[in-house]
């Protein structure tokens, strides 16, 4: 982890729209005044299951992947931040450790408000508090449909389903068709609640009825809505 310290407080802090739109000057100033700004590397580590919370954090650039170690060793991935995403903040709330960790997809720089803060401000700003309460409710109806996803689809549904959400989480690159993350049969298995070999099966089969492409960590989406039908028929 590297701290980043050539950076202007008050841009990082204006960019992040959503938390900075709702504060009055005042609120505004102590924001800029608290807030750090850290780069992690590839892979690296940004908090890990168990470890009390001390920050809520803004992806500011790169990709971040929150996961959960499951049984056997295995990884469940839970959710993949977007830019300017907020997250690491559940646990803070409820005053309670960790549950899940989140290292970095790719070289990442996030923002960090210290939990003093946020609660400080949110005490102060019901928008801000507004807020919050709209993020918590959306993630808890994500995690309904997650559980809905992994216990009734089967692994065709499952696959299809996570190559559709990561399509409306990065977008396509500019031929209109290549997701915009590239991810190992390991990791969208991860996503998918499978084996890797299960994963790369079921790619091969997506691929033989034309509605993928895949090249390495690359996909190439044909067929949008043929994977929409597979994920929403459940296989």
């Amino acid at each position: 982890m590297i701290v980043k310290k050539d950076f202007d407080r008050q841009e990082i802090a204006e960019s992040m729209s959503v938390l900075w739109e709702p504060l009055t000057a005042e609120q505004r100033q102590y924001l800029v005044d608290n807030i750090k700004v850290h780069v992690f590397e590839k892979n690296e580590a940004i908090y890990r299951e168990g470890e009390t919370p001390a920050y809520i954090m803004c992806l500011l650039e790169g990709k971040v992947k929150v996961y959960m170690n499951g049984v056997g060793g295995r990884i469940q991935i839970i959710r993949m931040i977007e830019q300017m995403g907020i997250f690491a903040y559940r646990a803070a709330f409820v005053n309670e450790n960790y549950k899940t960790s989140a290292s970095a997809f790719e070289a990442s720089t996030v923002c960090m408000i210290p939990i003093a803060v946020m609660r400080s401000l949110i005490k102060g700003n019901n928008e801000l508090a507004l807020f919050f309460i709209r993020q918590l409710s959306q993630k808890l109806g994500e995690a309904d449909a997650l559980a809905v996803n992994l216990t009734q689809k089967h692994m065709r549904g499952r696959l299809a389903e996570s190559l559709i959400a990561l399509k409306n989480k990065y977008g396509y690159e500019d031929d209109g068709s290549t997701l915009g993350i590239y991810l190992s049969r390991e990791e969208l298995a991860n996503m998918s609640n499978m084996t890797t070999s299960n994963a790369i099966r079921i790619l091969s089969s997506l691929a033989s009825e034309n509605l993928i492409i895949t090249d390495g960590r690359k996909i190439k989406v044909i067929d949008e809505q043929g994977l929409l039908r597979i994920s929403e028929n459940g296989g």
